[in-house]
């Protein structure tokens, strides 16, 4: 029997390596897909035998295909995870044409070139796919393009989950709030109360860390998830709910 596989692009970040060492819990092997082969390959040393990293442009079709190889050769796909992004222009006036492009490319048609190279291997038996979208693709809180590109990726899940379900093929988005990455390192330096002030939004108090997305990412890729599908679980510590401050001020309520 094949070795079961799972895949998990944008790897060498903070919140694709939690996803990688929760997957290596329940797959023979985890393939760390990343542009940054040599951050791949350092969270690969981390995490064992089991983990090979892979070179790949998510951006570039045919690069995906070329990982689609490599994952074939190590074994049986049978979890993806379109965890690869990034955010541009903070605002639509700071937005132009190419970085507008940029965020679309990453945070959404990555997400099909990589599902498209996939998905025969995908479908050859019962299998999880989980994109990580955003709460930007929810609402309105910055990085337009960004937001946008997520809102897409949004609803490409519910089309894969449509059109693939048949094969017992299960796709399902996870929208992250704040995480505190390394992505966050430039307005953490300008502003290093950034975190705590984000935190204030927030019903629960705290923002989202990588294992809270990972250990969510375990459950949708698992049997216990075996009747979810085309759906999108928001892990954003309340924030998408409600705001306790608007609720205190709408209210004038100290209860808030």
């Amino acid at each position: 029997m094949p070795e079961h596989v799972a895949i998990v692009t944008g790897a060498a970040g903070d919140i694709g390596q939690a996803i990688a060492r929760r997957l290596l819990g329940d797959h023979d092997r985890v393939v760390l897909a990343d542009r940054d082969l040599a951050g791949a390959e350092a969270v690969a040393g981390e995490l064992g035998p089991k983990a090979l990293a892979v070179q790949v442009d998510v951006t570039d079709p045919d690069s995906c295909a070329r990982l689609a190889d490599q994952v074939r050769a190590a074994g049986q796909a049978v979890t993806l995870v379109n965890n690869a992004g990034a955010a541009l222009g903070p605002s639509l006036h700071a937005t132009g044409p190419e970085s507008w492009r940029a965020d679309i490319s990453l945070n959404l048609d990555a997400a099909y070139y990589v599902f498209q190279a996939l998905a025969d291997q995908l479908t050859a038996q019962p299998s999880a796919v989980v994109n990580i979208a955003s709460v930007n693709g929810m609402s309105v809180f910055g990085h337009p393009a960004y937001s946008a590109a997520k809102a897409g990726m949004i609803h490409l899940t519910r089309l894969i989950a449509v059109e693939y379900g048949r094969y017992g093929l299960r796709c399902n988005a996870i929208a992250p709030g704040t995480v505190r990455t390394r992505a966050w390192q430039a307005r953490a330096e300008a502003n290093p109360a950034v975190f705590e002030e984000a935190a204030a939004h927030y019903p629960l108090g705290r923002i989202v860390n990588p294992v809270d997305v990972a250990e969510t990412v375990g459950f949708l890729a698992s049997p216990l998830a075996a009747a979810i599908t085309g759906t999108l679980l928001p892990v954003d510590c309340g924030l998408t709910a409600g705001i306790p401050a608007l609720a205190r001020t709408f209210t004038q309520s100290r209860d808030y």
